[in-house]
């Protein structure tokens, strides 16, 4: 699907899942974000060669949060039950949206992201502190704010 001057995947949208990864809870209170699960893209898809959460294109009459997960599992083989949603969001480009399926790991489980698919040179978790170092896409990095602070404030 185009949109003004660049093309989007997916007739019925996109999405994506961004992963978290946090230290120990302390004083009661969610510990905060450590690391997130992003995916090097590999050289010959759309904007190859840069940084973003796994994902893809939309099935008809699939809800985004069942995409992302699709996708996560495809490309990253993160296991759906392994995670737990906390928000969305949603970049929208009139008939076409690209949303963000932001989640964190379910206690106990255990996440070892990897390249499942030809799609990417590589997926890992990524510590927080790193990602002003990493090529990003660009609409992540445009959104990695938002994204991040759908997570909740870090404790002080």
């Amino acid at each position: 699907m185009t949109c003004g001057d660049h093309r989007h995947w997916g007739l019925y949208g996109a999405a994506g899942l961004l992963l978290a990864r946090r230290a120990a809870p302390a004083a009661g209170r969610p510990g905060p974000v450590t690391d997130v699960v992003l995916q090097h893209r590999a050289l010959w898809s759309h904007e190859g060669g840069t940084w973003g959460v796994p994902g893809g294109a939309l099935a008809p009459d699939e809800s985004a949060v069942d995409g992302a997960l699709r996708e996560s599992l495809e490309e990253a083989a993160i296991r759906p039950e392994h995670v737990h949603v906390v928000g969305t969001h949603v970049l929208d480009h009139g008939p076409w949206a690209y949303t963000t399926v932001v989640a964190d790991v379910m206690p106990g489980a255990r996440v070892e992201p990897t390249a499942a698919d030809p799609e990417s040179l590589e997926v890992r978790w990524v510590g927080v502190d790193e990602l002003d170092r990493l090529p990003l896409m660009p609409a992540f990095a445009d959104a990695l704010p938002a994204l991040l602070g759908l997570l909740g404030p870090s404790p002080d």
